[in-house]
């Protein structure tokens, strides 16, 4: 059940439904470790992490471990998560890349935007309507930010995010692991500091909309299915209006299936 405190009845303070929750709607859900053998120790840990589990409408309806949200055998059981992706942005509207480590569990070594995570189920990175569910991702980015790129959130405040829309995807990452995300798409202009962590992070760049579409033809270079998905639709218009119109973009409140 959704906890509170006693001084505050607001969304952004409630976590998501517990984890005996998932078990209950889904009883044959997968809970073996075998998969994680072989893999960085640290990369196993963050995999106890606990992400927030949706219905397909994006209200939270449990929680369960990054492990078991990431398992092809639950996602093709309907296993489905909140995540977002970043767009970082510096002065000059180059957008910041990282390529994923090779310690990564999931799609090691692919190329993506800025970061691409999970808000947590805990209160302050959860909410139940759209506003409190941007504010919890918003704060999950800044976390993760920091813990990936070592970019302080003094240099992203929150209030500098903008949010544009929520994608709903589905993508294999090899037999075992995949992902099955309502991902929030946030875009940001900041002037960072970088120092990425290697156990998160093996290279980062920044390039301009068509240095990434040069990028994108080198053949040995591969890149994340949510950030292919979102170029191929969205980014480059987007990208585009970042200094004037990008308003017309954001705060939209239909999920795009994709």
């Amino acid at each position: 059940m959704s906890t509170t405190t006693t001084t505050t009845t607001t969304v952004t303070q409630e976590a998501a439904p517990s984890a005996q929750a998932i078990l209950r709607l889904f009883p044959d859900i997968d809970t073996s470790s075998s998969e994680l053998e072989g893999h960085d120790a640290e990369q196993i840990r963050l995999m106890d992490e606990v992400c927030i589990v949706l219905d397909n409408d994006d209200n939270p309806i449990g929680t369960a471990s990054k492990k078991l949200c990431h398992l092809m055998t639950n996602i093709d059981k309907g296993l489905l998560h909140r995540a977002f992706s970043v767009f970082l942005f510096d002065e000059q509207n180059r957008l910041l890349l990282q390529q994923r480590a090779t310690e990564k569990i999931t799609f090691p070594d692919m190329w993506t935007n800025t970061c691409c995570s999970h808000p947590l189920g805990i209160p302050t990175e959860t909410g139940s309507n759209l506003p409190d569910s941007i504010m919890g991702v918003k704060r999950a980015a800044q976390r993760k930010l920091d813990q990936e790129l070592g970019i302080k959130p003094e240099q992203v405040p929150l209030d500098d995010f903008h949010f544009l829309t929520r994608i709903h995807y589905k993508a294999p990452s090899d037999g075992k692991w995949g992902e099955h995300e309502i991902d929030y798409i946030l875009f940001i202009k900041a002037k960072v500091d970088v120092e990425a962590n290697p156990n998160e992070v093996r290279d980062t760049k920044y390039v301009s909309p068509d240095e990434l579409r040069e990028f994108f033809k080198t053949p040995e270079l591969k890149f994340t299915p949510w950030f292919k998905l979102i170029c191929e639709s969205m980014l480059f218009k987007w990208w585009e209006s970042l200094d004037s119109g990008l308003d017309k973009y954001t705060n939209e409140q239909e999920i795009r299936r994709m």
